[in-house]
């Protein structure tokens, strides 16, 4: 006997028009919202959309409207607080607004991924793109993006080609620089993420520069790869240095390494040794001590990321470069609370 498949028939909107007694026309204009529908009419169509449970091809809208409602993100693969709390900032405005969210993910931020990972999006008549561009190669990668779909960066540098929005990586680090220096150490030493990234770079260039204009020694860089466990072994080469007693760790991950081996050498924290991360991760003030961190507002970033991004879709304003401002979050880790 064969199986009756009607009811697991995806409804057309052939199927719309019959029940709702209209001409194809019709349904197409209460749909896509293209034209003018008496209000009667509008109810019936809207009643059989319901009670068929039909789903408009959003690629066959979009060639009608131009509108997809469907934004396109292309994201690093990573477990990685940073980039994670930025596209969950970003999904989460586009939600509000109403826009449904396509990610694709690379593995390696190259030029090629990414603009492979923008093609697919635009096959799928996304209106917008964002590409969350933290690696140096990533922000590199944007002088070739197509000029024909709107498209922001999140954290693409200072030179990228297209608009950008990010924290003021530079600044977070003055404030930690600068707390450390208040507090009456000489000087402050600096663990620092990886060499391509760019919130990397920024974080240590905000804090030399701060070094230097306070005239104090600038040491060494010691760099981890933003785990913990480059934060234990940077701790364990560094602890017993004459003259350390600050130190500003580029991500949280690492300064909650950093922390154990201050532990493990007999370190106390804040008494001999005070600490400065960045993130505010949630586990941040749950560290053994509490640690003083630099937050990053990731619910403004998406928010300002999708305002600009529609802006651009509705040929509005094309600003370069929006700058989300950091905020200390003094805790236990440098002797306050």
């Amino acid at each position: 006997m064969a199986r009756d498949t009607t009811e697991s028939k995806q409804a057309s909107l052939t199927d719309v028009a019959a029940l709702a007694g209209v001409s194809h026309m019709t349904v197409s204009r209460v749909i896509n919202g293209t034209g003018p529908v008496r209000a009667e009419t509008r109810v019936r169509v809207n009643a059989a959309i319901e009670q068929l449970d039909y789903r408009p091809n959003s690629v066959a809208r979009a060639l009608v409207t131009g509108r997809s409602g469907t934004l396109g993100v292309v994201a690093l693969e990573a477990n990685l607080y940073g980039p994670a709390s930025t596209l969950s900032g970003i999904e989460h405005a586009a939600r509000e607004a109403g826009y449904a969210t396509t990610i694709t993910s690379i593995s390696r931020p190259g030029r090629s991924s990414i603009a492979d990972a923008v093609e697919r999006l635009r096959r799928q008549a996304v209106e917008g793109i964002v590409v969350i561009a933290p690696h140096v190669t990533a922000a590199r990668a944007l002088e070739a993006a197509p000029s024909d779909v709107p498209l922001v960066a999140v954290g693409g540098g200072q030179k990228a080609p297209v608009p950008v929005i990010s924290v003021d990586q530079y600044d977070g680090a003055r404030r930690a620089t600068e707390h450390l220096l208040g507090l009456g150490h000489e000087t402050v030493w600096h663990v620092a993420g990886p060499e391509d990234w760019l919130e990397a770079l920024d974080r240590e260039r905000g804090w030399r520069e701060t070094l230097q204009r306070h005239g104090a020694r600038i040491p060494p860089v010691i760099r981890g790869d933003w785990s913990a466990r480059s934060g234990y072994a940077a701790g364990r080469s560094l602890v017993g240095e004459q003259g350390l007693d600050a130190v500003f760790v580029a991500n949280d991950q690492m300064a909650l390494g950093f922390l154990r081996a201050c532990t493990e050498a007999g370190v106390n924290v804040p008494g001999e040794m005070r600490i400065v991360g960045f993130d505010d991760v949630p586990e941040a003030a749950y560290y053994t001590p509490p640690l003083t961190t630099v937050r990053q507002d990731f619910v403004e970033v998406g928010r300002r990321t999708f305002d600009l991004l529609r802006r651009r879709m509705n040929g509005g304003e094309n600003r370069d470069r929006d700058l989300v401002v950091p905020e200390l979050i003094v805790r236990e880790s440098t002797g306050l609370s």
